[in-house]
């Protein structure tokens, strides 16, 4: 599969995370949830969809889905440390400037966190 197919399906498939990942951070913090603990579970929403649509999609091999608790594992732990600096992102916008800017940042953030997360998922994950 070639670079610019992975590309633009990965970005397809960013988008749908992206609105579930905003909307539960929004949803959260608007119903009084602290940002960081939105953050994580807006961020636990997206990784679920996005592991198995990547898996399945973005990366699969000759139609052959790229999925198991190997790739899982790895998956984990590279989104964890993505999850670290998104939530110290996110939180730090929240505290110095407001809820509301924290929740124009969010996507930003993680427009940001895609690119490295592309290759991350492309060369260790699902490879």
């Amino acid at each position: 599969m070639t670079l610019l197919r992975q590309g633009r399906l990965f970005l397809l498939v960013g988008a749908a995370q992206l609105l579930l990942d905003w909307g539960v951070f929004v949803g959260a913090t608007a119903l009084g949830m602290p940002p960081p603990p939105a953050n994580l579970l807006a961020r636990v929403s997206g990784a679920l969809l996005g592991f198995w649509l990547h898996g399945r999609h973005t990366f699969a091999h000759q139609g052959q889905a790229r999925l198991g608790w190997w790739r899982l594992t790895k998956f984990v732990l590279i989104w964890l440390s993505l999850t670290a600096l998104s939530t110290w992102l996110v939180s730090s916008v929240a505290q110095h400037m407001g809820l509301q800017l924290a929740w124009l940042a969010k996507p930003l953030v993680e427009a940001a966190l895609a690119v490295p997360a592309f290759f991350l998922w492309r060369h260790v994950v699902y490879r």
